[in-house]
């Protein structure tokens, strides 16, 4: 079986290693106009010898924000900046994705445009919350706003939305995106038979309406891939549980079956499996682990497994378990910008400061040192 240092080619993009970083929401894009730049050119930099680097969720369009602070790719000057980020990365010998984000309910009124009300499968409140920064830098969480529901007439215009983002990513130098359809955001929201209760051709309650709930997923995947190909397009998804009120339902596990398998017919990059919301024994038995081993077999793809915080015995062991290719980790990755090479060395893993994950500056940033 594979262990973590040993190379890999998702489709045709070679990877020195199966050590991948995770995308970590970190809220330092330049205000206004939520823009990278230097600090983000020098983080990404740092880790360019991880197997691939995965960006922060960033916003497609205005619509599609719902935290202060995160990076967008729908501007000219988003696409400048992010640009510096690809240049630095690629100048240090690394691989990087863009992770395109629409975070749907999950946000607030004064995030969104005009302070118009979030976009939303439904018209039903989450339960989750998002953060504010008000103008002496305090942040605080507030409850996220009542949605409305997206028209029939506007889907089209959220796909497009997409491609013009995925498109700005080709622009900026990425050689690939990742499309988040986990974590309760846009497309999960589309994906859930517990909320989607649309009567449209994009959603519906019941095992009947599961591919009219995949929909817009896989509308959005191919617009993707007609910009860079099926071969530097993956696909996050949170099979196992989730996060911001999203309740489970009788047929979720077909759902992801079945996206697992049409998402394999496209052969895309990799698929993307989050299991922070897991309980403490990761597969909570062999229930959710016979999930995994559906849906790898189904993509019949390269799988990456997230969510080991620190476990990297755990890690191995569904590497060594067959579950999955390779790993992302998130907050081994902001704590160890050299994570391959302490892996490689048996160097000690320095812990990390959860009070600098969300910040204006390079502090708890890009201030982690080397071994």
């Amino acid at each position: 079986m594979p262990a973590l240092l040993d190379p890999i080619t998702l489709r045709d993009l070679d990877c020195p290693n199966r050590v991948f970083m995770a995308p970590l929401t970190r809220q330092r894009a330049k205000a206004p106009g939520d823009i990278p730049g230097e600090l983000q050119a020098e983080h990404y930099a740092q880790r360019a010898s991880f197997g691939l680097l995965i960006s922060e969720a960033t916003q497609i369009s205005p619509e599609g924000k719902g935290y202060p602070n995160t990076p967008g790719i729908y501007s000219d000057e988003q696409v400048a900046g992010w640009k510096l980020v690809t240049d630095r990365v690629h100048a240090a010998g690394g691989r990087i994705y863009l992770q395109l984000w629409h975070v749907g309910r999950v946000s607030h009124v004064a995030h969104q445009p005009d302070g118009q009300p979030p976009v939303s499968c439904v018209a039903v409140k989450s339960k989750g919350y998002v953060s504010m920064r008000h103008p002496d830098g305090r942040r605080e969480r507030v409850e996220a706003s009542m949605p409305r529901a997206l028209e029939t007439h506007e889907m089209p215009r959220v796909v497009a939305d997409y491609a013009h983002a995925a498109a700005c990513a080709k622009a900026a130098g990425f050689d690939g995106v990742e499309v988040h359809a986990a974590n309760s955001y846009l497309i999960n929201q589309f994906l859930s038979g517990s909320l989607n209760t649309r009567t449209d051709a994009w959603g519906g309650v019941g095992f009947d309406a599961i591919e009219n709930r995949m929909r817009l997923l896989l509308e959005v995947v191919d617009a993707n891939t007609a910009v860079f190909g099926p071969s530097r397009v993956g696909v996050r998804l949170s099979p196992m549980g989730s996060a911001n009120d999203l309740p489970a339902a009788p047929d979720d596990e077909e759902c992801m079956r079945r996206v697992a398998e049409e998402l394999g017919k496209r052969r895309l990059s990799y698929l993307h499996l989050f299991n922070h919301y897991w309980p403490k024994d990761r597969w909570n038995g062999p229930f959710t682990e016979r999930l995994c081993r559906e849906m790898k077999e189904r993509f019949a793809g390269p799988i990456v497994l997230n969510g080991y915080s620190a476990e990297v015995a755990a890690a191995q062991a569904d590497l060594d378990a067959g579950l999955g290719d390779c790993i992302a980790f998130g907050k081994l990755a902001i704590s160890n910008p050299d994570l391959p090479e302490r892996f490689e060395t048996g160097a000690p893993l320095a812990p990390w400061d959860d009070t600098t994950f969300y910040g204006d500056d390079a502090r708890g940033y890009n201030d982690y040192a080397r071994a």
